[in-house]
């Protein structure tokens, strides 16, 4: 089974609100086998939801929709879903009572507004809210189910667990959707995608999908199967000729950014690390700390945006400055010596380079960035021309930079 959620709402279609629920209908229906292959939003127009509505039921088997049931008049999910099925409505006296005195319970008087929500859509079961007024529907037909939930998450997800899950539960196929996540670092999307799509096109079970962020690849593989041991088979018979393809390039086979895999690694090895940062100016050092418990390894480190706070923190030398310039190779590896240096650190990572606009008066262009690491063994030191703007290019040279202490501590 196939399924689609609609969030109803005009305040989602503007840059303050975000649909989370479909987010958590999403992770409920994948554990029940249920794929979610399309997801919208419409605002408070009927006629336009209607003709959403229409279009889904006819091609999904499981049609979900949320918000729209409250009181007021821009709120249509009713009215649109009735029209769409091609049903009417009926008032439900015994509804508006129950809400009338979940209203007296809170020491306030009903509008007569409230009324509207006690209308049912002829031949739905009713899903009683008992979080909120907004009743939801169950509409069951030969061929699709359409599901009317409120929009409220707190209500949503307590009558999408006692009411939904049961009913979904009897007649949802029995399948598994499994999924494998590999991440990849320092690797062009377009490189990577010619390289792995002659395994993955060979099969529409699991289906691949590739993400692409900055200095970081995404590879998901969801297979779909009746059993989770015949998903989980699957999904090792196209992984592995990926993982072969892709070697070291993969830093993460459960979706872990890198992050979270560089600090494990530190936390296996009773590893610690501190890091020196120009052109990020401390980008790098809030990413390592963003995972819990990185405390356990990471000390602290310099945000040395000058020559003067390289030279004075981290102890790098006005002559190297003055004969290299601050983005130069020879000065991210004094910046990585001298933070592991004032640190005893284990392990020390610097970043310079160039974000731009402008180029700061250095003889370098925007986008040239040095990253190097230090530990007992020496130095090492990679660079790159980044294009993009200047937050792309300071997540650039921050991934560039974990990846490159990932490799020193893999002995890569």
């Amino acid at each position: 089974m196939v399924s689609e959620i609609i969030a109803i709402g005009s305040e989602l279609l503007t840059p303050q609100r975000v649909d989370t629920n479909s987010l958590y209908l999403t992770e409920q229906l994948n554990a029940l086998g249920v794929e979610v292959v399309t997801k919208s939003v419409i605002g408070d127009d009927r006629d336009r939801l209607a003709d959403a509505v229409r279009r889904a039921v006819s091609r999904s088997g499981l049609v979900i929709l949320t918000g729209g049931l409250g009181p007021t008049e821009d709120d249509v999910t009713r009215e649109a879903v009735a029209a769409a099925l091609d049903r009417g409505q009926k008032y439900h006296s015994e509804i508006a009572d129950q809400i009338e005195q979940r209203f007296r319970q809170m020491g306030r008087k009903m509008a007569e507004i409230n009324r509207r929500q006690a209308f049912i859509i002829e031949g739905a079961a009713i899903l009683p809210n008992d979080r909120g007024t907004a009743p939801g529907q169950w509409i069951e037909e030969s061929d699709h189910v359409v599901v009317l939930l409120p929009g409220p998450p707190n209500e949503l997800k307590a009558m999408f667990l006692r009411q939904c899950l049961p009913r979904l539960a009897r007649i949802v196929p029995k399948q598994v959707i499994q999924s494998i996540v590999m991440r990849v670092a320092g690797m062009p999307e377009s490189d990577l995608d010619q390289l792995i799509s002659p395994v993955y096109k060979k099969y529409e079970n699991p289906v691949t999908t590739i993400l692409a962020a900055a200095g970081d690849i995404q590879v998901h593989l969801r297979a779909q199967c009746a059993t989770e041991g015949d998903a989980q088979a699957l999904l090792a018979e196209v992984a592995g000729p990926i993982e072969l393809l892709l070697g070291d390039r993969i830093y993460s086979r459960n979706g872990d950014p890198l992050e979270a895999t560089v600090g494990e690694m530190l936390r296996k090895q009773a590893s610690t690390l501190a890091v020196a940062e120009s052109c990020t100016g401390g980008l790098l050092a809030e990413r390592i700390t963003s995972v819990p418990g990185s405390s356990d390894y990471f000390g602290g480190g310099f945000v040395t945006y000058t020559r003067r706070m390289k030279t004075e923190l981290l102890g790098v030398s006005e002559q190297l400055l003055e004969e290299r310039g601050a983005v130069s190779a020879e000065t991210a590896e004094a910046m990585a010596a001298g933070a592991r240096r004032r640190t005893s650190a284990t392990y020390a990572l610097a970043i310079t380079g160039i974000a731009g606009p402008g180029t700061g008066g250095e003889n370098a262009p925007v986008g040239l960035v040095y990253t190097a690491v230090a530990d007992a063994a020496g130095c090492r030191v990679a660079h790159r021309q980044f294009l993009g703007d200047r937050q792309r290019i300071r997540q650039f040279s921050v991934q560039m930079a974990m990846d490159l202490l990932r490799r020193r501590i893999a002995g890569l």
